[in-house]
């Protein structure tokens, strides 16, 4: 393979490869703008109703086997709006509401050409594989509309296993399927609590924390082996890991040559 030692990497989706958290501040102001339009409800009503909706998405627990995760968030609409508002619960309302969420998001989740670009290029040295946590729909529906398919050699969503990251399990399931050992895979992500610490416990060879803000705290925990702005700097960073497997490589050779009798 290309780069010594290194024979895949693994990505996350969310907030890495693409912009998840921007596409969803969009879907809120257009939940805004139409409460506001259709329904009456006043801006600090409506913003009211829309935080109220994604501290709900932030702390969701979700098992398939007992709801649909459809059902679910509409219910996160239906409780925040009668927390908002009073009155009787409005499920239709709900539905509405969340329904353009959902729409609105998924119409601004796209896999930049620069990305695609990189990812073409390094898929020509190692394998790639998307390693997603998160419900089965909602994370394969991403996946389509960011049309990200064709530049992975295998896609793993957290939902459909048995466990998610930070577990080994998926991280030993996802090498198997590119029949690699994790010695030989880095992984890639913006989360240092399922990202880098699965990386970590599987025993990946390098795990690439992306810190986009790049103001990391002083202690940071976990502590990833390298740390990025932007997805665009990986393939810097894998030049520098065969660099230093070069450099090894040859202090070994030199040091046997100089203890030879």
């Amino acid at each position: 393979m290309g780069v010594h030692g290194v024979k895949a990497v693994f990505f996350d989706l969310d907030n890495t490869l693409i912009d998840t958290a921007a596409a969803g501040r969009r879907a809120i102001e257009e939940v805004i703008s139409a409460l506001q339009a259709k329904h009456h409800c006043d801006e600090g009503e409506a913003r009211a109703i829309c935080e109220k909706v994604q501290a709900k998405l932030l702390r969701e627990c979700h098992d398939p086997a007992k709801m649909c995760i459809t059902d679910l968030r509409i219910s996160h609409w239906e409780e925040a709006i009668q927390e908002t508002v009073g009155g009787e619960a409005n499920r239709n309302l709900a539905a509405e509401c969340y329904f353009l969420w959902k729409t609105t998001r998924l119409q601004h989740l796209t896999l930049p050409e620069d990305t695609r670009d990189m990812l073409t290029e390094l898929r020509k040295r190692v394998r790639l594989l998307l390693l997603t946590n998160g419900d089965k729909q909602t994370q394969r529906e991403k996946i389509e509309a960011c049309a990200c398919q064709p530049y992975f050699d295998a896609i793993v969503v957290g939902g459909e296993q048995k466990e998610e990251k930070p577990a080994p399990s998926i991280f030993y399931y996802s090498c198997d399927l590119l029949g690699v050992q994790p010695a030989e895979c880095v992984m890639v992500g913006d989360s240092l609590d399922t990202d880098i610490q699965g990386g970590l416990n599987a025993g990946l060879k390098a795990t690439v924390w992306l810190n986009k803000a790049m103001t990391a705290p002083v202690d940071i925990s976990p502590v990833p082996h390298y740390i990025i702005s932007s997805v665009l700097d990986l393939p810097a960073v894998l030049q520098k890991m065969e660099h230093n497997i070069n450099s090894k490589l040859e202090t070994d050779h030199v040091a046997s040559n100089n203890g030879a009798p």
